[in-house]
Parts: structure tokens; C-alpha cells; sequence
């Protein structure tokens, strides 16, 4: 954890891989100090059918579940930031945006915890 998980039209890969796609986000996330390095996982669904506004504009949207105890700040500036980096990397997609959900600590289970 966390989870950035890139949804876009399959368009914006014309532009840039998928892998520097991933590793442009990661950076950022990384960069913030609200990570661990070694936690930080990210990954690209580009969609081939897919409509924003009733019509087909590219878009990237980035859903990022992090665990609890960020304050809204912090969760507010990794949004921006991420936003970002993307806008730069793809000036001509005026669609991008980017929401963070927090896990629950009570609620979360993986492999190593049990």
C-alpha cells in the first residue's frame, strides 16, 4: 500500500508507455514522504470503450486507496501533485483528475498478516 491505480483512455499510451507512466507516478508519490518507497504500487488500465461527457475525449483518472491517517492537506497535495506531473506529461488531455480513498486499519488484511 498505497495503490494508484491509473484508468485512461488507450489513447494516452501513444503518447507514453505504460512503464513511464507508472514510474512518473510513483516518483511523485515517493517524493511526497507519505510512503514508503517499497509500498508504493502503481498500474495503468487503458480502456479501448469508454465515453466522458457522452463523447470519446481522452482522459487519465488516477484512484489512490491509501491507509488511513493522512490528513485532508496531505491527501489534497498528492492529488495536486500527481495531477500534476500528469498535466505535464500530457498537456493536449485536458481530462485528468485524481481522487484518494483511505483504507481502514481495522478493516485491512494482507498475506503477511495472517
Amino acid at each position: 500500500m498505497p495503490h494508484f491505480i491509473i484508468d485512461c483512455s488507450n489513447c494516452v499510451l501513444e503518447s507514453h508507455s505504460e512503464a513511464h507512466i507508472n514510474e512518473s507516478v510513483y516518483l511523485v508519490a515517493k517524493e511526497t514522504g507519505l510512503f514508503d518507497a517499497s509500498d508504493i504500487k502503481v498500474r495503468v488500465n487503458p480502456y479501448n470503450n469508454y465515453t466522458v461527457g457522452n463523447k470519446k475525449e481522452a482522459f487519465i483518472h488516477v484512484f489512490s486507496h491509501i491507509m488511513q491517517g493522512r490528513t485532508s492537506e496531505q491527501k489534497a497535495n498528492l492529488s495536486r501533485q500527481v495531477v500534476t506531473k500528469l498535466t505535464e506529461l500530457f498537456p493536449h488531455i485536458t481530462n485528468i483528475a485524481m481522487n484518494v480513498s483511505d483504507f481502514e486499519k481495522a478493516t485491512y488484511c494482507k498475506r503477511a498478516m495472517l
